[in-house]
C-alpha cells in the first residue's frame, strides 16, 4: 500500500477510428456519455482521489480537447502536445519528467467507470506494494460486458498475480483502461511510438505485474453502438451519474 499518488495521465491523443464516424471530428475523449465528456469523467475521478497534476496528452482535434480542459478548475493540466502519435507506451515516457519518481495513475481518455463501495483509485493505491510490482491493473470481468466475444486480456490468480492467456485459453478479465504505474515500469522503454503491453508482458515475465478486479461499473467504448448501448444501459441510473461528477 502506499499513499494516494498525486500525478497521473490522461491518454487523449488518438484517432479513435473505430468509434468513427462520431470521431472524424471530435477527439474521442470528448464524447459524452449521460452529458459529461469521457475526458471530464477521467479527470474528475482524478480529481475526487487527490490527484493535483495531471499530464494530457494530445494529437487528433487537439484545439478542441485543449479548449476543454481550459475549462476546468483542477487539477492542474500539463499538455503533451504529440505531432506524431506516440501510441501509450511513448506518450508516458515523453511525459515522465511531469509525472515525478512516485508512482502515478495513468488513464485511457475512452475509460468509463462508476466506483463500487470503495473508489477503483483508492483500491489501486491499497494494493500497489513497490516491493513487489512495478504496476497495478485495473480490470473487469468480461462476462459482465454487453456482447463481448473476444478472448479477454488478462488471467488473475487469488493473490492478483497477472498472466496473459495461453494459446486457445478464454481468460475472464479485460484491461479497465486504467492503471498505477511506478517509473521502474518504463526503465529501459524503447523510443518513440509503443504500445504499454511491451512493458507489461516484461513485468508478467519478472513477476511485477498485478491487477485489482473492478467491483463497479464498467463500459467497453468502441463503436457507435457501444456508445448508444451505454447512452441505454445508464439511462435508469440518473442519481448514480450525478453522484459521479
Amino acid at each position: 500500500m502506499i499513499a494516494m499518488p498525486r500525478r497521473g495521465m490522461v491518454l487523449a491523443a488518438g484517432l479513435g477510428t473505430r468509434m468513427r464516424p462520431l470521431t472524424d471530428a471530435t477527439a474521442k475523449p470528448l464524447l459524452e456519455v449521460a452529458g459529461r465528456s469521457l475526458l471530464d469523467r477521467a479527470l474528475d475521478h482524478l480529481d475526487a482521489a487527490g490527484v493535483e497534476t495531471v499530464v494530457v496528452n494530445t494529437h487528433w482535434q487537439a484545439e478542441r480537447v485543449r479548449a476543454a480542459l481550459a475549462a476546468r478548475i483542477r487539477p492542474a493540466i500539463i499538455e503533451s502536445h504529440e505531432e506524431t502519435l506516440l501510441e501509450t507506451g511513448g506518450a508516458v515516457v515523453r511525459a515522465l519528467p511531469h509525472l515525478g519518481p512516485e508512482p502515478f495513475y495513468v488513464v485511457n481518455g475512452d475509460a468509463f467507470w462508476l466506483d463500487g463501495v470503495t473508489p477503483a483509485l483508492a483500491r489501486l493505491a491499497a494494493a500497489f506494494d513497490p516491493e513487489a510490482c512495478d504496476a497495478v491493473l485495473l480490470v473487469h470481468r468480461a462476462a459482465q460486458v454487453p456482447a463481448y466475444t473476444g478472448r479477454g486480456d488478462f488471467a488473475v490468480d487469488p493473490l492478483g498475480r497477472v498472466r496473459r492467456p495461453r494459446e486457445r485459453e478464454i481468460v475472464p478479465y479485460l484491461f479497465a483502461g486504467v492503471q498505477l504505474a511506478a517509473p521502474s515500469l518504463f526503465a529501459g522503454a524503447p523510443e518513440g511510438p509503443f504500445s504499454t503491453n511491451l512493458l507489461w508482458d516484461r513485468a508478467i515475465e519478472a513477476g511485477r505485474l498485478t491487477a485489482v478486479v473492478h467491483d463497479g461499473i464498467w463500459l467497453h467504448l468502441s463503436t457507435p453502438e457501444d456508445l448508444a448501448e451505454a447512452e441505454r444501459l445508464l439511462s435508469g441510473r440518473t442519481s448514480t451519474l450525478a453522484m459521479a461528477r
